[in-house]
């Protein structure tokens, strides 16, 4: 269906259906699960991206939905070189309309007057978290207006997320997983197929990436659950805030 004949509600449907509807599309596919929530759940809708690995997946399947739909990014200012220039080119193949989230103050003058505070586990790293990624995001959802937001997380991609809905209510917002279903597998056809790129430091052993003073490649950890924060944390905290929880 063409995006402009989407009949989108105006508002939100009753929290008691969600449990409902996420099981009636969990037997949908992703596409038609992309579908189905632009037809029906509340705009504007947005997709958030990492540009992490295998975001392709997400950002070809939903912008082609919907060309027009907001795409953000969150910019923490440390990015790998790799991933901006990641950003850069699918934002080009895909003709993306980026919006990059980024924190009030930079990463130099956070530096300058707190330190590092990603090496400090605890308090030290929520902070970090909360004003260079969850607290730029919903800002820049609030500033779009944002009524159902699309994420590409996984069931696969960590114990923390085996437990996912394809559709939750997050406070006013709705969030849909249209790929929370899908296997490395599954992923790695999705790509093959439509001719998509890994991230560029995929090759290098990085399976999961973030920033670059936090994130290590598969040969620089014993368990994969070492690969981001030290193995401290798995979440950086943007999936399931909302400013109303």
């Amino acid at each position: 269906m063409s995006t402009a004949t989407r009949n989108v509600q105006e508002s939100p449907i009753a929290i008691e259906d969600v449990r409902t509807l996420a099981q009636r599309l969990e037997k949908l596919d992703a596409s038609a699960r992309v579908d189905w929530a632009l037809d029906n759940l509340p705009a504007t809708h947005v997709l958030t991206s990492s540009f992490g690995a295998q975001a392709a997946v997400s950002l070809h399947l939903v912008t082609r939905a919907n060309p027009d739909l907001p795409v953000v990014l969150i910019d923490t200012g440390y990015l790998f070189p790799e991933t901006y220039q990641f950003v850069d080119a699918l934002a080009d193949q895909l003709q993306l309309n980026l919006h990059v989230a980024r924190p009030t103050i930079s990463a130099a003058w956070q530096e300058a007057r707190i330190g590092t505070r990603w090496q400090a586990p605890g308090q030290g790293l929520d902070s970090y978290l909360k004003d260079n990624k969850v607290d730029p995001l919903l800002t820049m959802l609030d500033t779009l207006e944002t009524g159902t937001w699309f994420a590409g997380l996984r069931r696969a991609q960590s114990q923390g997320r085996a437990e996912r809905a394809v559709l939750e209510a997050v406070g006013q917002r709705w969030k849909v997983h249209p790929i929370v279903d899908w296997s490395n597998r599954d992923v790695h056809r999705y790509l093959k197929r439509h001719r998509l790129p890994y991230h560029p430091l995929w090759e290098s052993g990085y399976l999961s990436i973030g920033d670059v003073h936090s994130t290590q490649s598969i040969h620089e950890v014993d368990n994969v659950t070492e690969l981001r924060f030290g193995g401290s944390r798995r979440e950086c905290g943007i999936h399931g805030t909302d400013r109303s929880t």
